[in-house]
């Protein structure tokens, strides 16, 4: 397509084929940046908010036993199962004693459970944070989510900017057995990703200066914008058309186009991703007016 619409790409996540198993800051797949660059990725975005390693290290301004208790509850999500104190204590970087009296606090608090082999999951405490957390405008996108879908068979995703990064919030994964798939709750950074660059496209250049200066722009792939100027120019000819293309800046081989939904607070972005070799010219326009379209509806309400 050569007009207009040829600009309607799609976004970026991770076959399914999914990445390791990730939470916020683990490091998987989508925060590994390309090899050429990996020394330009600084330690809060391999591991935001938190010291990389669980080393004791007590960051700046932080508080080094909410740090590690943290740590403990994302290496139990990474684990998507029991997880024995030992393994846990090695993970975090812990002395085995000192991990133990963490999870003894969050056992009793309902946010970890042990098991009858005395190993350890997340526990139900969690649900309850967890849907406090989820913005108003998840349940109202989650039927609009599905019949984007159903036009696209492809991943839907709903992402807000959360800081300096841009988390996902809602998804509804692609009808096909090869998909894109980033967990909900999952932190990236949005110089690279089409929900963080639409996102980015409706905020002042000043906010956006002040993002990546924080963040950094790791690259991830060959195609991945790595220089300020070059990313306000994209972000200016997304506020422009009303969407913005990420076009394998993530992950190779997958394309994405997402939108912001106007109003949102916080702000927020719809997209939808899939891999390249199917989402073409044709599919990619067709992509951009239901998602333009949607957007359009969600606003009322914002």
């Amino acid at each position: 397509m050569k007009d207009i619409r040829a600009e309607r790409d799609a976004e970026s996540r991770v076959p399914e084929v999914r990445t390791a198993p990730e939470t916020p800051g683990t490091g998987g797949a989508e925060d590994r940046p390309y090899p050429a660059q990996r020394s330009a990725m600084s330690d809060a975005d391999a591991d935001p908010g938190r010291n990389a390693g669980g080393t004791g290290r007590e960051a700046a301004g932080g508080v080094q036993s909410v740090e590690r208790a943290f740590r403990v509850l994302e290496i139990l999500a990474d684990a998507r199962g029991e997880v024995p104190l030992a393994e846990i204590a090695r993970s975090a970087g812990l002395a085995q004693p000192t991990a133990h009296r963490l999870l003894q606090t969050m056992l009793r608090l309902g946010y970890v459970r042990q098991l009858d082999s005395r190993g350890y999951a997340l526990g139900p405490g969690l649900i309850h944070l967890g849907s406090r957390a989820t913005p108003p405008l998840v349940q109202r996108a989650q039927p609009v989510m599905v019949e984007l879908e159903e036009v696209a068979r492809e991943t839907v995703n709903l992402a807000v900017l959360d800081g300096d990064h841009v988390a996902y919030v809602g998804q509804v994964p692609s009808r096909h057995q090869m998909r894109m798939f980033t967990e909900v709750g999952r932190r990236v950074l949005p110089h690279s990703a089409g929900v963080g660059k639409a996102i980015l496209s409706t905020l002042p250049e000043v906010r956006v200066r002040e993002i990546i200066a924080g963040t950094g722009m790791p690259r991830f792939t060959p195609t991945t914008i790595t220089e300020p100027e070059a990313l306000l120019a994209d972000l200016r000819e997304a506020r422009r058309r009303g969407f913005a293309v990420d076009d394998g800046e993530r992950e190779v081989g997958v394309r994405c186009v997402a939108v912001p939904v106007p109003g949102s607070s916080p702000a927020a972005a719809l997209s939808i991703s899939g891999p390249s070799a199917r989402i073409n010219d044709e599919l990619a326009a067709t992509i951009t007016d239901a998602l333009l379209a949607a957007a359009a509806r969600l606003a009322v309400d914002a």
